[in-house]
């Protein structure tokens, strides 16, 4: 007896004949052209021998009857006359040949992927087989890991609804399939399960996704734990150059340990290996999306996909990326670390910034990214796409009394935004990464925008470093891709002290001017409330060519905020009084004296803003500002590129 190999109903499956008798039972699951395409690769084994019968799950009666001899007379053109016109392997002119079930055999074992182990392995810590995980991506169900049953996508050669086609499925094929002679040394053919290679662990291809095309890859986690060699490493990279060609958005669904190690000399330095993934990706940069979703242990080299993506997001419980693993740390530095605490989600959305959002499971991962993909065109030659305008959430007309009259009270920004944005409109990344500043796309009367608010509940909105740095990429991404800006400016400017000098406020402070100078995208500055020192030109103040500077009543701009002043300037007038009530008194003077010379009236009166709008009128007012502005080209000094990066 032996055994022979098949990928039936999503699993691998180990068919146990009997020679000469060629009986053979497979899973209820199967198909009944999976069974014959099964009996035609048995009869390449056997070729000349007894019929084939093939028997689904319980079944008395067998499904297909394969005769090995007629087929070896039809082929060499004995005894045609049966079968005159049939075509190859003596199929009807209107059905499958053997030569194609054949084929189909051979791609349904390619779709089920690595041993069966590691793919209960997968179900045990809530995770998709790639199979699975492309259905729910670009097909009509929601799979759930470990629940594959007749009809799903993933043990099926039917792919996906919205797939449109993969590339290299059989990349690897000779390496690693029974019968091939290169699939082990002594040539024997039978192959070894835990040495499957399908599709060389990587997936790609292109797919229907939320109402556009895209260009796709995907880790096969089953194949060496989604590890990458030459093969695999080819098809990312054609992927890669294809897209920059059909100028169509890339998604990464990664899930990779990195590459293997003992097969790196035929990929890792080469001039088309996997070093090329990343020129690609800085070509591909800000000339398509790309977007990234994490569903396991991404090291080392497979850390630097999910960072050059424009947008990565995290699965709770699942993913994670470092420059090394926690064994390779511990050998290293000795530290001792576990992989969550070295780079999970709340690593790199708190503290990194490498990561914008954590999903709560795979499908809210899915519609994270649906809903990203609305805010964004197909390629940086395009506009965002509109939709119907809806009225905010809130009503326009609360927002003077939300922004309160003290400039040193706190509030929330978002409940400014939620009073200019179309109701459920309002998508913010990095949340939790430097939270003095709030990055989120929006939509007013249905327009794309991104925007950058100084956020007073957290650390009165003074800009630090980390959010610096999130406001010049979101800015520099917003840019690339043809969203307008909307800066809501309330702060008192760049965070002081030697901690922050440690950590480069200067730095990252030149980086978020430099993107707001740069930017051609029209742009919308509103000083809500205070507009102090070097925060109103990181938010896009009038002399960083802005569309229009707009104040509420409450809006005050200056070199510093009243109480600094006038301890600056008058810090030895007022230590010239004894009496500690007229001192006060004379201070309070002069606060008023320095606001009234800062407030919005006599920045309007000066013509340094443009107007002061009534609050209840602002979201009207940025609407026909954007739409005015809709069509404005801005030149920039013709220079190869700037060196502030």
């Amino acid at each position: 007896m032996v055994g022979l190999e098949f990928g039936v109903g999503g699993r691998l499956l180990v068919v146990p004949v009997e020679w000469p008798d060629m009986r053979v039972r497979i899973a209820g699951t199967a198909s009944e052209e999976e069974a014959a395409a099964i009996a035609s690769a048995l009869a390449q084994h056997r070729p000349g021998s007894d019929p084939i019968e093939v028997y689904i799950g319980d079944a008395d009666d067998p499904a297909v009857v394969h005769d090995p001899e007629e087929t070896v007379a039809r082929e060499s053109g004995v005894g045609a006359g049966d079968t005159a016109g049939a075509g190859p392997a003596g199929a009807a002119a209107d059905g499958p040949t053997d030569r194609e079930r054949r084929l189909r055999g051979e791609i349904a074992d390619i779709y089920a992927g690595g041993p069966e182990k590691y793919r209960e392995r997968l179900a045990e810590r809530g995770k998709l087989f790639v199979r699975d995980r492309l259905e729910l991506w670009f097909g009509e169900t929601d799979p759930v890991p470990g629940e594959t049953g007749p009809g799903d996508v993933d043990g099926s050669v039917d792919p996906p609804a919205g797939l449109l086609f993969e590339d290299g499925r059989f990349a690897n094929f000779d390496g690693w399939h029974p019968g091939s002679p290169d699939a082990n040394s002594d040539g024997d053919g039978d192959g070894d399960a835990s040495d499957r290679l399908p599709a060389d662990g990587l997936l790609t291809g292109a797919a229907e996704f939320a109402d556009r095309t895209v260009h796709f890859m995907a880790n096969d986690f089953t194949v060496k734990a989604g590890s990458m060699a030459e093969h695999g490493v080819e098809k990312f990279l054609r992927m890669q150059q294809r897209a920059l060609k059909t100028g169509r958005p890339v998604l990464y669904l990664m899930d990779s340990s990195g590459g293997r190690i003992d097969q790196q000399r035929g990929f890792f330095a080469n001039r088309e290996g996997i070093g090329k993934y990343y020129y690609n990706h800085s070509m591909l940069s800000g000339r398509v999306p790309q977007i990234c979703v994490l569903y396991g242990p991404c090291i080392a080299g497979a850390a630097y996909t999910p960072v050059f993506a424009d947008f990565t997001v995290m699965v709770e419980g699942m993913s994670a990326m470092a420059i090394a693993s926690p064994r390779m740390v511990e050998m290293v530095t000795g530290e001792e670390i576990d992989l969550d605490d070295l780079g999970g989600p709340q690593i790199h959305t708190r503290h990194s910034g490498s990561a914008d959002l954590v999903a709560r499971d795979e499908q809210h991962a899915r519609d994270l990214v649906a809903q990203l993909t609305t805010y964004l065109p197909d390629n940086s030659d395009e506009k965002p796409p509109r939709t119907e305008g809806s009225a905010p959430e809130k009503s326009p007309e609360g927002i003077d009394s939300v922004v309160p009259e003290s400039p040193n009270e706190g509030y929330d920004i978002h409940r400014v935004i939620e009073r200019v944005a179309d109701a459920g409109s309002v998508f913010e990344l990095q949340p939790e990464f430097g939270a003095e500043i709030v990055t989120a796309f929006a939509r007013i009367d249905g327009r794309p925008v991104g925007i950058v608010a100084n956020q007073p509940a957290k650390r009165a909105g003074a800009i630090f470093p980390d959010s610096a740095a999130k406001a010049a990429e979101f800015v520099w991404k917003c840019d690339a891709f043809n969203v307008p800006l909307l800066y809501l400016c309330d702060t008192p400017g760049f965070m002081a002290g030697s901690q922050v000098e440690k950590e480069g406020i200067l730095e990252e402070g030149k980086k978020m001017i430099y993107a707001t100078s740069a930017a051609t995208v029209p742009k919308q500055c509103v000083v809500v409330r205070k507009a102090y020192g070097a925060g109103i030109y990181a938010m896009s103040g009038p002399a960083y060519d802005p569309e229009s500077t707009i104040a509420l009543p409450s809006g005050e701009i200056a070199i510093m905020g009243p109480e600094a002043a006038i301890n600056a300037v008058y810090a030895n007038k007022l230590d010239e009084i004894d009496d500690p009530e007229e001192r006060a008194e004379r201070e309070a003077e002069l606060r008023e004296e320095y606001r009234e010379d800062i407030d919005a009236h006599r920045m309007a009166s000066e013509v340094v803003i443009d107007e002061i709008v009534p609050p209840s009128d602002l979201r009207r007012e940025l609407a026909a500002r954007f739409e005015f502005y809709e069509s404005v080209e801005k030149d920039r000094p013709d220079k190869k590129h700037g060196t502030v990066i």
